[in-house]
């Protein structure tokens, strides 16, 4: 059955997520997973940010290999898969833009923490399940 649900959609029925699973590829070749902060009420377009120390293992696995992939669950069998390609920011006008003070339980010195890292994520392929349907969102 082909998809009914836009990239439109698709944002409201994410906005409530707040955490979101981040998979990379580590040295090795092996897959590591970690819960990051979706910030809440985020309107996703098809691309997703996050934010992390410099030093963390997350960043060294996207300098290594930008291929990453996030799920989310929402309520009633609603569930997201997202392929996309990661980008390392650094520059804090750019980090500004997508900072909320919720961040500062994380980083105490809010965008002044030494190593503070943006994660660009740009979605190449959304899949989705919800209850019963599932599909491709067409970016």
């Amino acid at each position: 059955m082909p998809s009914t649900m836009t990239l439109t959609d698709l944002a409201k029925k994410m906005a409530d997520i707040d955490i979101a699973n981040l998979s990379t590829h580590t040295e090795g070749g092996n897959i590591a997973a970690r819960p990051m902060s979706n910030n809440g009420q985020v309107e996703y377009d098809g691309t997703s940010y996050y934010f992390s120390y410099g030093e963390a293992r997350v960043v060294s696995d996207i300098q290594a290999d930008p291929k990453v992939a996030l799920t989310f669950q929402g309520q009633h069998y609603f569930y997201v898969a997202v392929e996309g390609q990661a980008r390392l920011i650094t520059d804090k006008a750019a980090m500004r833009e997508h900072w909320t003070e919720d961040l500062n339980r994380w980083f105490k010195q809010g965008l002044d923490t030494p190593g503070l890292t943006m994660i660009q994520i740009d979605a190449t392929r959304i899949h989705y399940w919800d209850g019963e349907e599932d599909g491709e969102v067409k970016l």
